[in-house]
């Protein structure tokens, strides 16, 4: 059901549901192998990619989370950046133009 309802979000944001998915997946990952690697000591490349592995893995497990994440988080980003717009382009207009 999560995947749909983040389909429907992608067809209604567009790249924003995009991008704050892919965002929360790196955000996700990098905490994952930073964690990982706090718990042992790596000393080959190996052992690198085991850790990249590992929190691929967990980063895959938590994916239904992240998807609640990206349904909450895309429509009150959407809402600020559209806030936000406005406010910009006043101020483009009130600028003098040579």
């Amino acid at each position: 059901m999560n995947r749909d309802r983040l389909r429907n979000l992608l067809a209604e944001y567009g790249k924003l549901a995009l991008y704050v998915y892919l965002a929360i997946f790196v955000v996700v990952l990098a905490g994952f192998a930073l964690a990982i690697q706090m718990g042992f000591r790596v000393e080959s490349a190996a052992g690198q990619a085991g850790i990249w592995g590992a929190a691929w893995v967990a980063t895959k497990l938590a994916q239904p989370l992240r998807i609640l994440a990206t349904l909450a988080l895309t429509p009150l980003l959407a809402q600020l950046l559209r806030r936000r717009k406005p406010a910009e382009d006043a101020a483009r207009r009130d600028q003098p133009r040579p």
